[in-house]
């Protein structure tokens, strides 16, 4: 009995792993996870420039869709809301939008203004740092360009 006794154990202490491996792993994967997710949040700028590019364009269509039904662009006390709900015209033929105006992505709601300096209206974000101008991820992005 004795002999088996000492058998078990020593298969039990052999089941697990030591704490030196599993600190040698943790530190793999640290190193992997440094390496993998600085190249990553490098390209996270770039497409929140991207999606608020994307979402403008659809704004633009549905800006658009309300030109055509009613013959004129929403005004600026009319905003966007006028693409979701009748801003008291019977020509209105709407929602433009399916869904509720969204912010930009960096969560703070498009600048629309009609008439517009750049053209019949302009629709803006003002990119990361929430002013006007900017360079790269702080760069504004509108409807005009």
């Amino acid at each position: 009995m004795p002999c088996l006794n000492k058998r078990r154990s020593r298969e039990e202490r052999q089941k697990g792993f030591t704490l030196i491996e599993l600190l040698v792993v943790m530190i793999i994967l640290s190193l992997l996870a440094a390496f993998v997710g600085t190249d990553f949040f490098k390209h996270i700028g770039t497409s929140k420039q991207k999606a608020a590019k994307a979402q403008i364009e659809l704004f633009s269509t549905a800006l658009d869709s309300f030109r055509l039904s009613v013959g004129r662009y929403p005004t600026t006390a009319e905003g966007m809301e006028a693409l979701r709900k009748n801003p008291g015209t019977d020509l209105w033929d709407g929602p433009y939008l399916r869904k509720e105006v969204p912010m930009d992505p960096w969560g703070r709601p498009y600048i629309y203004t009609c008439p517009g300096e750049h053209g019949d209206y302009d629709l803006v974000s003002l990119g990361a740092d929430g002013q006007e101008g900017g360079e790269g991820e702080n760069a504004d992005v509108v409807s005009w360009k």
